[in-house]
């Protein structure tokens, strides 16, 4: 596919280049080149067409608080970077509206490829539709689409994400415990992640005592209060399942701030630097946690679409495998943080998945 240079030049030149913003506090649009302060590994002898001129692409993100994203969006540049793809961030920050108008943009600049991460299916589903229709090859990541025609669809192994750790909930506490669901309806993920839970409540009998939680760009604080007061009204929860990290730190804070670390067991998804601090934190009531490694899947993404370019993807749909992460693994072993985890579980690195002998796993 041919790189229209001016084009894009005059779009960047319209949204304007900024850093992508690192603390998760405020909403903006930003976009951001691939390249880092940090040295890029290059690959050799590569394919077309990352043989000639850098490929143009565009990742239309919707992130949120929380240092996940961030390592997710590090791994994609230091993918994109070592084979020659110029990647350009438009993350829209927690607002539906704003990442739908990022997409139209993207696609009237009409770059080699585009990468959509994250978002509300009913927002931006029509415009990957129109994207597809325009000719432009498009991955998407952690997206439900009613109809994926014509998309490379990608996302974490959510349902098995879901019941690794639901399984070692469920050995922790047993079957009939009083438990709680800390989430939110409207993620793709999150409500995968609600299904297998679902499930697994009929399975072992437990009894859900409440349904609360809210992303915002704020979710660990925003999370506090809704949990205190589920927790208040109900007086003997035993565990809590919070699929998101954000939320899972704010469920561990309203529990600490009960005093019911010793009495109420917190269960989460993904994994961090900070989360690692929280869940070997003394007293830490999470136990429990199940995780890609977020720059790994980033990664990941970005060799997917660059297989598919390269017309040497077979499939459509590509999962990243998880792993659960137990507190007492973590203090066992002295992890205390992302780096020592993958030293401990090499999995994390995907070095398997999606590659090829020209394209090697690369995270930032």
């Amino acid at each position: 596919m041919s790189v229209r240079s001016h084009r894009w030049a005059t779009l960047l030149a319209t949204a304007g280049i900024a850093a992508l913003a690192l603390s998760g506090c405020a909403q903006q649009n930003t976009a951001a080149p691939a390249a880092s302060a940090a040295p890029v590994q290059k690959v050799e002898n590569l394919p077309a067409p990352f043989d000639g001129a850098p490929v143009k692409v565009a990742l239309v993100q919707q992130s949120g608080a929380g240092d996940f994203f961030t390592a997710w969006t590090a791994g994609a540049k230091a993918q994109a970077a070592a084979i020659n793809i110029d990647l350009t961030v438009f993350d829209a920050r927690n607002d539906n509206a704003k990442q739908a108008s990022d997409l139209e943009q993207v696609i009237a600049s009409k770059p080699d490829a585009i990468i959509v991460d994250h978002g509300q299916t009913d927002t931006i589903e029509s415009h990957v539709h129109d994207a597809v229709a325009a000719g432009i090859p498009v991955i998407v990541y952690d997206l439900a689409l009613n109809d994926p025609t014509g998309v490379i669809v990608t996302s974490q192994s959510d349902a098995s994400m879901a019941q690794g750790v639901l399984d070692q909930l469920v050995a922790d506490v047993g079957d009939g415990a009083k438990v709680g669901l800390a989430s939110t309806d409207g993620f793709a993920p999150l409500e995968r992640r609600k299904k297998v839970w679902d499930e697994v409540v009929a399975e072992h009998n437990l009894d859900q005592v409440f349904f609360t939680g809210k992303v915002t760009e704020s979710t660990a604080t925003d999370n506090i209060p809704l949990i205190d007061a589920a927790l208040k009204a109900n007086p003997g929860i035993q565990a809590i399942f919070a699929p998101y990290d954000e939320i899972t730190k704010g469920v561990v804070q309203a529990v600490q701030q009960n005093n019911l670390q010793d009495k109420v067991k917190v269960y989460g998804i993904d994994i961090s630097n900070a989360d690692i601090e929280v869940m070997t934190a003394d007293g830490s009531p999470w136990v429990a946690t199940s995780a890609t490694d977020p720059s790994a899947v980033g990664a990941g993404v970005v060799r997917a679409l660059a297989l598919s370019l390269a017309g040497q993807l077979d499939e459509t749909s590509v999962q990243f495998p998880a792993i659960t992460i137990t507190r007492d693994f973590l203090l066992e072993k002295g992890i205390t943080n992302v780096a020592q985890l993958r030293e401990a579980e090499p999995s994390l690195l995907l070095s398997d998945t999606v590659v090829a002998d020209w394209l090697p796993a690369i995270s930032g």
